[in-house]
């Protein structure tokens, strides 16, 4: 979700990519179905290894939650780094109800840092990680 949701709202030149150490193959079913619901395109993304990038990132945002005991993985690139910690709604074990108020929680707390990315006057380390911290409230 983050990379589309960034690259729906960045500016002209900005471009977010997403990755892992343990890709899954597949897009989630429930986030592609929000993000279209969003009115935020979803054609050409797939899921992917970092080992795969087709150029270092200028900073590595991980967004790995605690909820279904996730081990954060460290890229290992020398690139600026943050934690947005956000836990991931499809390991959920609940009502479609709540697996679908989930994913929405998680699109919010997602959208709210991005945007708050893309007004910040600096990105120095400090406002980076404040970002992380934003939307919990969702």
């Amino acid at each position: 979700m983050s990379e589309a949701i960034f690259n729906h709202l960045a500016p002209e030149g900005w471009r977010a990519i997403s990755a892992g150490s343990q890709p899954t193959g597949q897009l989630n079913p429930r986030a592609v179905a929000l993000l279209r619901r969003k009115g935020i395109a979803t054609d050409g993304y797939y899921s992917k290894s970092w080992d795969d990038l087709p150029l270092t990132p200028d900073l590595v945002v991980t967004v790995c939650g605690s909820a279904a005991g996730e081990t954060c993985p460290a890229y290992l690139g020398p690139v600026r780094r943050t934690h947005w910690g956000v836990d991931d709604p499809s390991h959920l074990v609940a009502s479609e109800e709540e697996i679908e108020a989930a994913f929405e929680r998680t699109y919010r707390i997602i959208r709210a840092r991005i945007e708050a990315f893309l007004a910040a006057p600096t990105l120095s380390q400090a406002e980076l990680d404040r970002i992380g911290t934003l939307g919990a409230e969702c």
